[in-house]
């Protein structure tokens, strides 16, 4: 990798969603440092462009920011954890991923939240604990001072991704549905666009393209 070139962090690289976002943004030569739990679930990307670190976001992990202009955090607890994963990944490896990019001078931060972590309270009981955590870092990002963008995508599927979008929230909440293809798309998009920094941004499925609705 030329460590002369502009390197993109994505913590949480071989999630769902960040190894998409990996892989998409590996086909377009850009530079990404992965930084993952366990090495063996990227074995299968290789590309001149990929440095994987190895680090448990329950401990430290500051190193991996060296030389990164650009932080992507998708990490996740994932849906069958209990609250104390929710809180220490979800919040507290998100708010030292913040204070981490702040020390290396990270000049775009970008966040992968979630639809209703604006108002924890009006979310289903079930998931108000992930949403309560998604709005403390979402919060804490907001006042780091770093370049930020927030994306709140809605309820993920595996469908595949059609490139198509809308940023408002549809009234129908069978509606308020998105691949995770298209998440990653998204992801790729606002990465590559410094004009959308200090925006928060909802994401569904919908029939339009990013460059029509992001600005």
């Amino acid at each position: 990798m030329n460590s002369n070139m502009s390197k993109t962090l994505i913590i949480g690289a071989s999630g769902n969603i960040g190894k998409l976002a990996t892989e998409l943004m590996l086909s377009d030569s850009q530079p990404v440092v992965a930084l993952v739990r366990d090495k063996s679930k990227l074995e299968d990307l290789s590309s001149p462009h990929l440095e994987i670190v190895q680090a448990d976001l329950e401990g430290e992990f500051g190193f991996a920011f060296e030389n990164c202009e650009k932080v992507i955090f998708t990490a996740g607890s994932g849906g069958n954890t209990d609250g104390d994963k929710t809180l220490l990944i979800d919040l507290w490896a998100a708010v030292k991923a913040i204070n981490y990019a702040k020390q290396h001078q990270v000049k775009h931060f970008i966040m992968i939240s979630s639809i209703g972590s604006d108002t924890p309270d009006a979310g289903p009981a079930a998931l108000r604990p992930y949403l309560v955590a998604k709005h403390m870092a979402d919060e804490h990002l907001v006042n780091s001072g770093i370049d930020y963008t927030i994306l709140r995508p809605a309820a993920l599927t595996d469908d595949r991704g059609s490139g198509l979008f809308r940023t408002d929230r549809p009234r129908e909440s069978a509606q308020q549905v998105i691949a995770r293809e298209n998440v990653a798309q998204a992801i790729k998009y606002v990465t590559g666009n410094d004009s959308l920094k200090g925006q928060t941004i909802e994401l569904f499925d919908g029939n339009q393209e990013l460059s029509n609705l992001l600005q």
